[in-house]
């Protein structure tokens, strides 16, 4: 009678038996991936790989998964390096994954519009979160390698440009591991710091492998939320990352990224010139209106003032008076000279004139003029004027002499 095994001994001889066949090691297959999950804990990727016919399951453990430049997807064609074995618990046979790769486009590529899909629907690239390029900055950052020739010619170019500006420079890793970490740390710490008005980053050209740490989440996420403007400087004109695309302002090159920063010294001089003498011109002609407008002003000014308008009216005043006084002496003359005439006339007609000749006025003792001897009665008294004197006399006796009758 044959010996009795434990499923365990079964699960375990099998697991051996595929363990020894070389022709289940390091071998590729290809497939299409379902049923996938990234176990959030362990980091390990759990999925099924499938062809129209039948199905294997797979594990990729997390040594292996963080290798794996792009985000693995359900329906996705991929080509899997990998080893067969059993997993003696359930006793089953799966295939343990070592390395994945997308099949047709390169998995970099892959990673690469994956992740700028993902940052673009995020609103990431949008134009309204971008920032303004200071136009005169006054400290710069610079993050990029000690020793590239980046550094170089970013230096070169904002000394020849504008050496106004303090650049302070940030020497980090910009490819292989960790570079991303570096260049997102850079970025952070300047923002903590305050350290600059607007901030640098990049490298020179290479390989899309060369240029990768530009094209991680890190990197990007560190770019977006700086508050420092960033203009990215990766590569070469044709070379395009992640990072161009969510920093402020992508520059073609390093050298053309210092450009960018700054302007050149040399035309704000020209322009400062240009702009003194226009505005010289324009305070000239300025002046000159404000001058004119002054006078003009002055004279009103004058017409108005009250003193010259009292002076006016003295001036009136004077000239109405001359003239008042010439019409008044001509109205005195006029009857200075008709009062001469009725002077004569009444020294003519004047009874002291005629009395002057021997005639006499004869009045009554209150004042009354005697122009009758009927006006007098016997015994009553009476004066006469004389042109030299008054004689006073009593009527002793009154003679009509028209009628010839005593009274």
């Amino acid at each position: 009678m044959s010996a009795v095994l434990t499923v365990s001994q079964i699960n375990t001889y099998i697991k051996s038996l595929i363990d020894y066949d070389g022709n289940l090691k390091n071998i590729y297959i290809s497939g299409e991936i379902s049923n996938f999950t990234n176990h959030y804990r362990t980091g390990h990727f759990y999925f099924t790989l499938k062809d129209e016919k039948s199905a294997i399951k797979a594990v990729m453990f997390r040594s292996s998964a963080e290798r794996v430049r792009f985000a693995p997807e359900n329906g996705m064609k991929v080509i899997i390096r990998g080893n067969i074995s059993v997993f003696e618990r359930d006793g089953v046979y799966q295939l343990y994954a070592e390395d994945m790769q997308p099949d047709g486009a390169g998995a970099l590529n892959l990673a690469y519009e994956q992740l700028k899909n993902k940052l673009a629907a995020l609103g990431m690239f949008d134009e309204e979160n971008k920032k303004p390029i200071p136009a005169y900055p006054s400290k710069i950052g610079v993050i990029t390698s000690e020793t590239g020739a980046a550094v170089h010619d970013i230096l070169s170019v904002l000394e020849r440009r504008y050496p106004l500006a303090e650049v302070v420079f940030e020497g980090v890793a910009v490819q292989g591991d960790g570079a991303a970490v570096q260049i997102a740390s850079a970025i952070e710490k300047f923002n903590l710091a305050g350290g600059a008005d607007v901030l640098i980053v990049g490298r020179g050209g290479g390989s899309i492998e060369d240029l990768w740490a530009f094209n991680e989440e890190v990197v990007a996420c560190a770019i977006y939320n700086s508050e420092i403007p960033v203009i990215s400087a990766v590569g070469h004109e044709t070379d395009f990352t992640i990072a161009d695309f969510v920093s402020d302002l992508r520059a073609p090159t390093p050298s053309a990224a210092a450009e960018l920063a700054v302007p050149d010294y040399r035309d704000l001089l020209y322009t400062i010139d240009k702009t003194m003498d226009s505005l010289s011109e324009k305070m000239d002609r300025i002046i000159s209106n404000f001058s004119f407008e002054v006078m003009q002003k002055e004279k009103m000014l004058f017409s108005l003032n009250p003193l010259k308008q009292i002076q006016s009216k003295e001036e009136k005043l004077s000239f109405l008076s001359d003239k008042l006084e010439n019409i008044m002496k001509r109205i005195l003359d006029k009857y200075e000279n008709k009062l001469s005439v009725c002077a004569v006339q009444l020294e003519t007609l004047s009874p002291l004139k005629i009395i002057s000749k021997g005639y006499g006025i004869s009045r009554f003792d209150d004042g009354k003029t005697i122009s009758s001897a009927k006006q007098i009665k016997k015994g009553e008294k009476f004066n006469i004027l004389f042109g030299d004197g008054t004689v006073y006399c009593t009527a002793d006796e009154v003679e009509l002499m028209t009628k010839g009758i005593k009274s």
